[in-house]
């Protein structure tokens, strides 16, 4: 490995992105940044990171198709693809082809094509390392034994700004309601599909890839305090857990310096703090979404590209109030049940597959405004 990495972030002035470049500034980290990307934000984009690195404004054509062959030509070891949504998918493809390491915040790139992701990585002999603060979690457990020894792993959940709100009053929770997180600071999007569950649904079908697990061996807690960020059951009966306060600096610090850990001044939590630490099961009744989770993970094939593009138009559509909140949850079951064809052999089958899951739900909600 050399002594210093060349590292690549991808959606530079979003949350992650900034957290990033500031864990960097803040410790003597053996990465040099070389390239940043943005979608729209120029002059953010101008002033982060070091001068000298390449940027790549990606809502031009022309200058998205220069990241991607920047990408391909892999001057550079690892690359932090913190874009939102589907749209990060193309850019993980085209790291992991140059045979270079992913750290991997955008979720939707597994969720949509794990299989060929995963795939793709070990033929390349490069890494995918998750920023999911679950996912890490599980990660950092696994040193101490190999997949085959799992037993069952548990992704813990707040269970989001509804947890405690009845499941009857649900159908007039407002999109102020659903955003008012409990313990994490995150995007409009993420706290929706974290009030319904669906990024834990999202959570399951990334596991599966990632750790090559059958879906029945992947479990869901409700962990209210967000300090136990996942566990590891081994054959044997014994349990790993991985601790931290909900920040998402842990993760990212992990993942850019993997398979290495490097000195920070990042502070864990003090245990004394947090000495009642709980876990429930949680209410499939009140988080249908879950339920889709398993069901994909299961199916395989186009079925998570059809229910990330469910959920986001859905989740778009109820942020801007034309439809109620159990809606979502519904319209990403209808989706999952018509749009789904099975097998993919390349990205061009997942882009066909998320497109034909936009339309239909578009459509669907077209239906209920008229109805």
């Amino acid at each position: 490995m050399p002594a210093t990495r060349r590292l690549v972030i991808l959606g530079a002035t979003g949350t992650v992105g900034v957290q990033a470049l500031e864990i960097l500034a803040s410790s003597a980290s053996p990465l040099e940044v070389v390239a940043l990307s943005a979608h729209s934000r120029a002059t953010e984009l101008a002033a982060a990171g070091p001068a000298k690195a390449q940027r790549f404004l990606t809502s031009d054509s022309d200058q998205d198709s220069d990241l991607l062959r920047f990408l391909r030509e892999g001057a550079y070891e690892i690359c932090l693809n913190a874009v939102v949504g589907a749209a990060g998918l193309p850019y993980t493809e085209a790291a992991l082809s140059a045979g270079c390491d992913v750290a991997l915040a955008n979720k939707e790139s597994l969720v949509l094509a794990g299989g060929l992701l995963t795939e793709l990585a070990a033929q390349q002999g490069a890494n995918i390392v998750p920023v999911d603060s679950e996912h890490s979690a599980i990660h950092q457990c696994l040193p101490g034994g190999k997949p085959k020894d799992i037993r069952q792993i548990f992704l813990t959940a707040s269970g989001g700004a509804l947890r405690d709100l009845p499941s009857s009053k649900l159908a007039a929770v407002t999109p102020a309601q659903a955003l008012a997180h409990p313990n994490w600071d995150m995007g409009p999007r993420i706290t929706i599909d974290s009030a319904t569950m669906m990024n834990k649904a999202f959570e399951v079908i990334e596991a599966r890839w990632l750790f090559d697990l059958a879906d029945h061996e992947i479990k869901v807690l409700i962990h209210r305090q967000s300090i136990v960020h996942s566990m590891v059951e081994f054959i044997d009966g014994s349990m790993l857990a991985q601790l931290g306060p909900p920040d998402m600096s842990f993760p990212i610090h992990y993942a850019l310096h993997f398979p290495q850990r490097k000195a920070s001044p990042l502070q864990g939590f003090d245990p004394v703090l947090f000495s009642n630490l709980t876990f429930e099961e949680p209410d499939l009744e009140h988080y249908p979404a879950l339920a889709l989770g398993w069901r994909a993970a299961k199916l395989g094939g186009d079925a998570g590209a059809v229910l990330n593009a469910a959920d986001e138009i859905a989740v778009e559509a109820f942020l801007q109030e034309r439809i109620s909140f159990p809606d979502i949850t519904r319209l990403c079951a209808a989706a999952l049940e018509s749009c789904c064809k099975g097998f993919v052999a390349d990205i061009a089958d997942v882009l066909e597959a998320d497109a034909r899951s936009r339309a239909f739900v578009t459509a669907e909600i077209s239906n209920l405004s008229h109805s």
